[in-house]
């Protein structure tokens, strides 16, 4: 049976670890090979302390550490055959993953785009907030060109962009899929769905000067640039 681990970075945010879970369970069976690890600060005690109330598994993190670490110490300590990079800023849509795993199938993608309902580049296809990632991808050939096989994402970005690069990698190497039909709704300010606080108010600070986007461009050679495309997906018949 296949197994799907939901990474979740996290930070003092310990208020949205239930209504993330439960719309996760609102949405797949979770009797299903799908488990939650969170990923906390070492010392982000209130945080540690609601995902371990929940009985939910965790992993600390070094203090401190961006989203794209957290990532990544998620997958050094999962062996599920699929890694979703999340956030605790989600709303899971019912048949999300169900569908998500019928593009990989039809379509024999290793990284399948979410729907986000927030970014536009994801609503037209051409880029993913949080993707669904074969591990057999990362353990093969990576998800960072020049870091190789046992990669997921590059920690050179302070934020912004890590995601870009996964996404933008994929294509370049014709494994990617976007499964419009996944919809896991990004809760964020920017869009009108939630509130600021100071996790999302560093995230501004780490990227306000561009930082992300300065990365991006100086590693797009690796993959030839943004090519916005990925497989098609022939209509699901419902």
């Amino acid at each position: 049976m296949t197994s799907v681990a939901i990474l979740v970075p996290v930070l003092r945010r310990p208020h949205r670890v239930q209504p993330l879970l439960r719309s996760l369970d609102g949405s797949i069976d979770r009797q299903q090979r799908v488990w939650v690890l969170f990923l906390p600060d070492a010392d982000d005690e209130e945080e540690i302390a609601a995902i371990d109330a929940a009985g939910e598994q965790s992993v600390c993190a070094t203090p401190g550490a961006t989203y794209a670490e957290k990532i990544n110490l998620g997958y050094q300590a999962t062996t599920a055959h699929w890694l979703l990079q999340a956030a605790d800023d989600l709303r899971f849509h019912p048949g999300w993953l169900e569908y998500a795993l019928w593009v990989a199938k039809e379509t024999n993608a290793s990284v399948v785009g979410t729907n986000d309902l927030c970014n536009d580049r994801t609503m037209r296809g051409q880029h993913s907030t949080h993707s669904l990632v074969r591990r057999a991808y990362l353990d093969d050939v990576g998800g960072v060109i020049d870091e190789g096989p046992g990669s997921f994402m590059c920690e050179q970005y302070l934020h912004d962009a890590a995601d870009d690069e996964l996404v933008q990698t994929a294509m370049h190497r014709g494994v990617y899929a976007h499964a419009f039909g996944s919809v896991v709704e990004h809760l964020h300010p920017m869009c009108g769905k939630g509130l600021d606080d100071p996790t999302y108010e560093l995230a501004v600070q780490r990227g306000g000067n561009g930082q992300g986007l300065r990365v991006l461009r100086s590693r797009a050679h690796l993959w030839g640039g943004d090519r916005s495309e990925g497989l098609r997906v022939r209509r699901r018949r419902r």
